[in-house]
């Protein structure tokens, strides 16, 4: 028994090697199955992807609405959508990486066309969120942040329990949420960052309703620096360990400023296993935040058109491994 998958153009594209599968649906007449998207996903049977992306007018959207996050006032007219999957075929709220990716694929189908400083506005699970040219890269404004326990957790310095395969005991994370869930875990050097097992998803306590995101982090820089400094990997919910995530980067800088106190850096350099991305936090409150900028590399890869569905059977053996 196969999947019924229709013929699909479709273009792959990655924003420091997290990578995506991008489908062009501008009247929104596809909507995917959660099985559909682990069949695209899987480095196997499929494309390979960490996530999906649809690209789709708002308006061609039956639900468009604040569940979407596309409020009325300012925000009426925001003509795109991304509607964004794990690859494990769950939708989720936002990605950083791939809001930057989307934006490259709405210029490479000629859409749009930025010129350096220009912004575009693009609605996500998690509002609408800005995207700028910046020379060579994209700066996306991710907009709301919070340290998740507020005031305790940041003078403690943590306020969840994470267990990561290899390691003798709990780590102490911090929860921050930037649209989306994550727990930041700091590690004493670049050893036990390189030799931390993500091949099985970290377990965190509390036990995160939805799901959560856990970024390792060592910090690269000294305590005079301006500009901060991080590497990090990441594991992402419904993925595995990636290449990078934007989100995850930002949640990692907004952990390292409550750890760093006052003196903490605004802009931070973050090293991840597939290059560099750049976060600027407006200075000022380190518990939350309406502004948090993300900025790093958008490349189009290939496009081509999907024309077979995989057997039924392979994609519940590749589901094994999502």
């Amino acid at each position: 028994m196969s999947i019924d998958l229709p013929a699909l153009p479709f273009a792959k594209g990655h924003g420091t090697q997290n990578d995506f599968v991008l489908i062009p649906d501008a009247d929104g007449a596809w909507e995917p199955t959660p099985r559909q998207v682990a069949l695209l996903c899987d480095r196997r049977v499929g494309i390979g992807g960490d996530g999906l992306i649809r690209v789709v007018r708002t308006a061609a959207l039956p639900d468009a609405g604040p569940s979407l996050g596309i409020r009325t006032g300012e925000d009426e007219g925001v003509e795109w959508f991304m509607d964004y999957r794990n690859a494990d075929g769950n939708t989720a709220e936002m990605c950083g990486n791939g809001l930057r990716v989307f934006v490259a694929y709405l210029e490479y189908l000629g859409h749009l066309r930025l010129g350096d400083g220009e912004v575009v506005a693009v609605g996500t699970r998690a509002g609408v969120k800005r995207v700028r040219r910046d020379g060579d890269l994209f700066a996306a404004d991710l907009g709301p942040w919070r340290v998740v326990g507020g005031a305790d957790a940041a003078r403690a310095g943590h306020d969840a329990r994470v267990w990561v395969a290899g390691e003798p005991a709990h780590l102490p994370g911090l929860r921050i949420d930037v649209g989306n869930p994550h727990a930041v875990v700091a590690l004493p050097d670049t050893g036990r960052l390189t030799a931390a097992d993500l091949s099985r998803p970290p377990v965190v306590e509390p036990v995160p309703r939805n799901g959560t995101n856990v970024e390792l982090t060592v910090p690269l820089h000294d305590s005079a620096a301006t500009l901060g400094h991080l590497a990090m990997r990441v594991h992402e919910r419904g993925v595995g360990e990636t290449r990078s995530c934007g989100t995850g980067a930002v949640a990692a800088a907004l952990a390292a400023r409550v750890w760093g106190g006052d003196a903490a850096p605004d802009l931070w350099r973050v090293d991840v296993p597939g290059g560099s991305l750049r976060v600027s936090a407006p200075a000022g409150d380190r518990l939350s935040g309406e502004s948090v900028e993300l900025a790093g590399p958008a490349v189009i890869v290939a496009d081509g058109c999907v024309l077979t569905a995989a057997p039924e059977a392979a994609i519940e053996a590749a589901g094994a491994f999502l």
